[in-house]
């Protein structure tokens, strides 16, 4: 199905479309930053530092099982595999994409823009049938005066004859699937791109500044003294920068004639500090996504010891923000509301919990002592085969020797009994 096939209850407007930034109307003034760098959501992805922590965030989410689940009249939990959603939230959101990329796109999407929005394509019983990305910078989410609902304008371009033009589709909120980010008025999140703007804008500086003096032959700027007069100045300077400019041209022996003197007015990277601000720009950027360094490839402050539980804690303390997003925007946009009771989406984060093969073995010995894990259970979680049943696969076990503290002194008693007989 094409884009342009997307909007059968959508209503397009012949309005023009208004200037405003992804997601809803706020406005952060220009985004040319003091470091003299225009930064935009395209643009702050080419940094390396913003595309390691785009990429890994989003692929994060996009691989984790995502399941739907049904809660039983006797409180079991179990996955609901004949429910509509199931298949589109687990395998296949539309027929042009697996739902890995469904979810990746997503997340990029609201990495960098703040707001994710999908159209919810149902049938004529109201079932959700399909759903499919919609881009975010061409999203504006306003509030209907009159009946005081929200309202999605998209800007849809169409190609009519060789010419793009813009029209306006009215979406009702029961068609859009929006996941947002941090925001001000609870209903669009904030690019946290024009956020830290000013941080990347200064790493893109820096990143320019960086690439301008290895492709200046590692001297940017210089002075070539005559102590007579020039006929030809711009010559001399080009015949110098053919010769010398580049870093393939590093380290040739220059020669000088009629008594010029070449002056270096340049000042060492090492003196202004220039490696220094990239890992502090490097770190700030991990810090505005909130990634463990090491994670994006910076290993200056990562051991042995501390590594395992920075990526536990990226779980917990970051990937389980967005996972509480998404669980809730399904909950709330896919589910009808008589289905809310006892349907529900989870995600499994159980693989990235695991930790390492000493601490999961010493965990299952003390579940399986206690009697609430049986030997399939644990094997399921290795991915091993299980044991039949008939070889004690199942069985809950518990250690024999304790007993109750009310019970200890009627054993005691009786050994006194026989002890006097």
């Amino acid at each position: 199905m094409r884009l342009g096939a997307l909007f059968p209850t959508g209503k397009a407007r012949a309005e023009p479309v208004r200037d405003a930034t992804a997601g809803g109307a706020y406005s952060f003034g220009s985004r040319m930053t003091p470091s003299g760098e225009v930064v935009t959501p395209t643009r702050a992805a080419q940094l390396m530092a913003v595309y390691a922590c785009v990429r890994l965030l989003s692929e994060s989410i996009a691989c984790l099982p995502l399941s739907l689940y049904e809660l039983k009249e006797d409180g079991r939990h179990v996955k609901a595999y004949n429910h509509r959603l199931y298949k589109l939230l687990h395998d296949q959101p539309n027929p042009e994409m697996t739902a890995f990329d469904f979810r990746e796109v997503l997340m990029v999407h609201l990495l960098l823009w703040g707001n994710a929005y999908a159209q919810i394509i149902r049938n004529g019983r109201g079932d959700v049938v399909a759903l499919y990305p919609l881009q975010p910078d061409r999203m504006r989410v306003d509030r209907d005066q009159k009946t005081g609902r929200l309202v999605y304008y998209y800007n849809h371009r169409v190609d009519e004859a060789n010419t793009m033009k813009d029209t306006i589709v009215t979406l009702d909120p029961d068609d859009v699937f929006h996941v947002h980010g941090l925001g001000f008025d609870g209903l669009v999140g904030y690019s946290p791109i024009d956020m830290a703007r000013n941080s990347i804008g200064m790493a893109l500086a820096c990143e320019k500044y960086g690439a301008s003096f290895f492709g200046n032959g590692a001297a940017p700027g210089a002075v070539l003294e005559h102590p007579g007069t020039l006929k030809d100045p711009a010559k001399v300077r080009d015949a110098w920068n053919q010769a010398f400019r580049g870093s393939a041209n590093a380290n040739k022996v220059a020669v000088l004639e009629e008594g010029m003197k070449y002056t270096p007015i340049s000042i060492p990277p090492e003196q202004a500090q220039f490696l220094e601000t990239r890992k502090f720009q490097t770190a700030e950027i991990a810090r505005l996504y909130r990634v463990p360094p090491h994670m994006i490839g910076d290993l200056e402050h990562a051991t042995f010891s501390n590594i395992e539980h920075q990526s536990i804690d990226f779980v917990k303390y970051t990937l389980n923000t967005w996972i509480c997003k998404w669980e809730q925007a399904i909950q709330r946009a896919l589910l009808r509301e008589d289905e809310r009771r006892k349907y529900y989406a989870r995600f499994n984060v159980d693989g990235l919990l695991r930790g390492d093969y000493l601490s999961r073995m010493n965990g299952y010995a003390v579940a399986r002592q206690n009697g609430w894990m049986s030997a399939n259970d644990i094997r399921n979680l290795e991915n091993q085969d299980l044991i039949p049943e008939e070889e004690g696969g199942n069985l809950y076990l518990i250690n024999g020797n304790m007993t109750k503290l009310a019970d200890a002194g009627i054993f005691a008693g009786q050994k006194g009994r026989k002890e006097e007989s």
